[in-house]
């Protein structure tokens, strides 16, 4: 070891975001212990133990949760110093991996265990729902604040860290300030600038300087334990990218369903309100369903089942349902 620069421990965490859409409602799974904040399934990678890092999750999420994941795809490395609870203790610093993963909730609900559920992701994150219209949440609590944080010249000229952006410029970029458009992938530079305005509970845990009390904090969406809030929404922005250019929403359905039960997810995970008819028209061309031949049996009008076509795979390149601009 070099005394001038000793090595600093480092310890590879694994973090899971787990979506599964029920009804109408995207679902997180969460671990949560009595007195504790919600996080996602979390493990360390033990280079002895497990031979790759995907084999290292799948195998501790099964253990947490009772789930056997489908699709996987890693998101991004966080190795931030002081997103992980206490930033100036003497423990190994921890760099997180973090994941999505999609499934259809196999495992029910009495074979999990009792610390591991489902909950909603907008519970986390409620400004980013707009199926009912412009989230209240946006100008009740959080645009006046940020708009107040971003009027500051002083405190951000005293900043050390020096951006490309002013304040008020990254704050029209993420939040559609001032007439400006809502983007619904971009839910990290939302949350980013928040945590940077010291609105939400993490940053205030992290010690950050001007953080608001954690009782009006706990308002700007629940937390999360270390910095798996910050993972969750890397998970959400990926995932509604993807629908776009990927047929991922049907790692969500099951084998049959009804186009009604398709817009419904897409409008679950993006947080926007579809059209019916331009939904079942944009289905229409893009060919990535077909029909059963059968019906729905349950009670009311029935409707007709589809499954998607996996043949689009070969057919081009980037398959997904394109969804236009917000109206």
């Amino acid at each position: 070891m070099n005394e001038r620069f000793p090595e600093t421990p480092i310890e590879i965490g694994l973090a899971a975001a787990i979506v599964a859409v029920e009804g109408d409602a995207p679902q997180i799974l969460v671990g949560h212990a009595d007195g504790d904040d919600d996080g996602l399934p979390y493990g360390s990678f033990d280079p002895l133990a497990h031979q790759t890092l995907e084999i290292a999750l799948r195998a501790f999420v099964a253990d947490q949760s009772g789930l056997s994941l489908g699709y996987v795809e890693q998101l991004y490395t966080f190795a931030d110093r002081g997103r992980h609870d206490r930033p100036n203790d003497g423990a190994p610093h921890v760099v997180s991996i973090g994941y999505l993963a999609l499934t259809r909730v196999s495992a029910k609900a009495e074979e999990r265990p009792k610390t591991a559920a489902f909950r909603p992701w907008y519970r986390f994150f409620p400004w980013e729902d707009w199926r009912g219209g412009r989230p209240a949440i946006l100008d009740r609590d959080i645009l006046p604040r940020l708009n107040n944080w971003a009027s500051d010249r002083a405190a951000e000229k005293a900043e050390t860290r020096a951006r490309p952006l002013s304040r008020l410029e990254r704050l029209r970029f993420c939040f559609g300030a001032d007439a400006g458009s809502w983007d619904e992938e971009k839910v990290l530079d939302r949350y980013e600038l928040l945590y940077e305005a010291g609105l939400v509970f993490e940053a205030g845990r992290d010690g950050r300087i001007g953080s608001t009390g954690p009782e009006t904090a706990r308002r700007f969406g629940e937390p999360m334990r270390h910095d798996h809030r910050r993972i969750l929404a890397t998970a959400m922005g990926r995932l509604r990218a993807k629908l776009k250019y990927r047929p991922v929403v049907f790692e969500l359905m099951p084998a049959s369903f009804t186009l009604t039960a398709l817009q419904s997810t897409v409008e679950a995970i993006s947080g926007r309100h579809l059209h019916k008819q331009n939904f079942r028209r944009l289905v229409e061309t893009t060919a990535m369903v077909e029909p059963t031949g059968s019906q729905t049996t349950t009670k009311g009008r029935p409707a007709a089942l589809f499954r998607f076509r996996r043949d689009v795979l070969q057919e081009r390149p980037a398959p997904g349902l394109r969804l236009g601009k917000r109206g």
